[in-house]
């Protein structure tokens, strides 16, 4: 992978893996455009620390705000952390249940079928990319509330949609849970800091999940036929910072167009990306 190659991907993901325009998708795109292995052990581990940065960008960005909010007493940080364990807990049996439903149910019979490899179903990613695109426009039309409240049956419901986004690659997550939490009546900005807030929650999960496949094929010994780790390190050292600084941006961008009404135009960006995969995929 070229340095050109390692700017691309890093830029691609901070910035689409915070903005509701799914990054999964762009990120496949992108690899697919440049002729690069997502399976490779590069690749995956370059995945792993890209996650990192965005993930440190979300809590930088959003720490003050959370400071005020959800750490402003010990009264509101335990309702907050009840609200994001049940919201979490929704999200693992909405996409477990998921998981297997579509291992056993709809690929029943399917020999060595596992979930990854919907990933790079360019039908199936753009059937998902228009559904969140539909789901932001929508949200968008709706007259915007500055008094609701987060209760714990919203909170849920916004975790089961997370759950929903977690098997099929284009369905924004942060798309589908702030336009879930508009929808409902939870006011922009507090749907905003919740979505991200329920990111920091499921991150680390995704962390180890690619750190572990990362292990797996240096321990088969994919790695370039035996790579030092720090050859594979260093690069995607760099990718966390340039995904951290993307994901800053991406985030400042986000808020805008919430506060000035054009989260709409997201919607449309969604819908325009899902044609493109069709042509391109």
């Amino acid at each position: 992978m070229t340095l050109l190659q390692l700017l691309i991907l890093s830029v691609v993901q901070g910035f689409a893996e915070l903005l509701p325009v799914s990054s999964s998708a762009h990120v496949i795109m992108a690899e697919k455009l440049m002729g690069l292995d997502p399976t490779s052990p590069e690749l995956t581990m370059l995945l792993v620390m890209l996650h990192t940065g965005t993930m440190f960008a979300v809590i930088v960005y959003f720490w003050s705000s959370w400071r005020k909010t959800y750490f402003s007493s010990g009264a509101a940080l335990r309702g907050n952390a009840l609200l994001l364990a049940a919201a979490t807990v929704m999200t693992g049996i909405v996409g477990y249940g998921l998981l297997k439903l579509i291992t056993h149910v709809v690929m029943a019979g399917t020999p060595g079928f596992e979930i990854e490899h919907l990933f790079g179903n360019a039908k199936l990613m753009a059937a998902a990319l228009a559904a969140a695109g539909v789901l932001i426009m929508v949200s968008s039309r709706l007259q915007p509330r500055h008094d609701g409240s987060l209760t714990l049956p919203r909170a849920m419901l916004v975790g089961a949609v997370q759950g929903l986004c977690l098997p099929f690659r284009g369905f924004s997550r942060s798309g589908a849970t702030i336009s879930t939490a508009i929808a409902v009546g939870v006011p922009q900005r507090k749907a905003e800091e919740f979505s991200f807030a329920l990111a920091v929650v499921l991150t680390p999960a995704v962390i180890v999940k690619e750190g572990w496949r990362f292990y797996q094929a240096v321990h088969a010994g994919a790695a370039g036929h035996g790579a030092p780790l720090l050859h594979l390190l260093a690069p995607s050292l760099l990718g966390m910072c340039l995904s951290f600084l993307a994901g800053l941006l991406a985030l400042r961008w986000l808020s805008r167009w919430l506060e000035q009404g054009r989260w709409h135009l997201f919607g449309f960006y969604c819908i325009a990306a899902s044609a493109v995969v069709l042509l391109v995929g």
